[in-house]
């Protein structure tokens, strides 16, 4: 619907990242600029903050600071885990946004997530449309997971990637550093798409990486995994292992579900973590060596000190065009990448119907993936390098970043 007079909205949902604050720069910084928006909002914690009428007043931030949080991790207005009910079961809640939405004239809404955040997303806007309330409804895209259907890559995988692959080539070096032999298992983040453990083949691209990479794409055989590191302590003495979060048995079982019951989310996604103190505790048991299990758990997503220029920039400019697509009159879509080439790194923007990305994963292709966790092929390479590049980070004072510091002050509840 073109132009719409009225506020805009934004919501972040999900795990946060190192650069979906980007996102939320080039959302505000826009949106402040558009004649059509009246005032910019952002909503307290996602979803649950427009139902609970709980918004800050981006319009009385500094510019400056709204700049910073292009290198300021994590999520500036709060995130949340929340799922909204089936509107055709119950169509409560979906009133209660909508009823929100007349009373502060909210006319551009746009959310700052993944798979399950684009679904929300998807959902509202038909809402809207079925309810006969113009509003134009634009999914900004974000996930370390890199699993978004549709787009070549999301922001946020690049720098978590650009953190994994440094950090085990730093773990290298001290892994192999005495003269006793020694096994390291690392954990990394990954539910059902292994894109992230993947990035750990760019550190054995450099020669300084793991020896076996085990992703959850291919499923885990727990005895060829043992007999593959015994192979690799006999050879060398050393053993360093990337694991993804969500590997499992070809039975379909997670590692720390063969010996324990795992919590579940709200959306029913099991809460993953473990994999490698159950893997390394095994291998204790097996043989007589040293073992040390690593989780990188949430550092690996606020690592903003290694962000890629490549994701921080390409982040921001999700932000930027998704407010520009919504004040033309575009709605129902999630800003995507559509990469050109790889060498040199060319990539356009493209709109994609929210529909393709809602709850549909991207997994990484089976044909980039050597057996029995022997890495990935050249193919994996060729496509994460581009971007990984550049670096972005905060202005450095007294020797530490410099994050945002927003004022946070909120909307007064009409």
């Amino acid at each position: 619907m073109k132009n719409l007079v009225g506020a805009a909205l934004l919501g972040q949902s999900g795990g946060p990242t190192s650069v979906i604050n980007s996102s939320a720069a080039g959302v505000f910084i826009e949106a402040l600029k558009q004649e059509n928006i009246t005032a910019v909002y952002g909503a307290v914690h996602g979803i649950k903050g427009v139902l609970n009428e709980d918004f800050y007043d981006i319009g009385q931030e500094d510019l400056e600071e709204l700049m910073r949080l292009k290198h300021t991790p994590s999520s500036a207005i709060g995130s949340v885990r929340f799922k909204l009910k089936d509107p055709k079961k119950d169509p409560s809640e979906y009133e209660r946004l909508l009823e929100v939405f007349k009373k502060y004239n909210i006319r551009y809404f746009f959310y700052n997530g993944g798979n399950d955040s684009m679904d929300t997303c998807n959902k509202i806007s038909k809402f809207f449309k079925k309810s006969g309330y113009d509003c134009n409804v634009m999914g900004v895209p974000k996930t370390i997971d890199n699993d978004l259907n549709a787009t070549d890559h999301s922001p946020g995988y690049a720098s978590a990637a650009k953190y994994v692959a440094t950090t085990f080539m730093e773990l290298y070096h001290d892994a192999t550093v005495y003269d006793t032999k020694q096994v390291t298992i690392v954990e990394v983040m990954g539910r059902n798409a292994g894109w992230l453990t993947a990035a750990a083949a760019l550190a054995q691209y450099k020669g300084q990486g793991p020896d076996l990479i085990y992703l959850p794409e291919v499923p885990f055989d727990i005895e060829q995994f043992f007999s593959a590191v015994e192979e690799n302590l006999n050879k060398k003495g050393k053993v360093i292992v990337a694991v993804s979060e969500g590997i499992k048995t070809k039975e379909g079982k997670y590692i720390p579900e063969m010996y324990q019951e795992l919590k579940r989310d709200a959306f029913g996604h099991a809460q993953l973590g473990g994999t490698a103190q159950v893997l390394a505790e095994q291998i204790a048991n097996r043989i007589d060596v040293k073992v040390r299990a690593i989780e990188f758990s949430l550092i690996q997503r606020s690592a903003a000190h290694l962000a890629s220029k490549v994701d921080v920039e390409e982040a921001f400019n999700a932000g930027k065009k998704a407010v520009q697509a919504a004040v033309r009159g575009t709605t129902d879509k999630m800003v995507g990448f559509k990469r050109v080439s790889s060498n040199p790194y060319k990539m356009k923007y493209v709109l994609l119907p929210l529909k393709l990305a809602a709850n549909t994963e991207q997994k990484v292709p089976l044909e980039w993936i050597l057996p029995e966790g022997k890495g990935l092929t050249q193919d994996y390479v060729d496509y994460a390098l581009p971007l990984i590049q550049g670096d972005a980070k905060a202005k450095l004072v007294d020797g530490l970043p410099q994050f945002a510091k927003l004022k946070k002050i909120r909307v007064a509840k009409k």
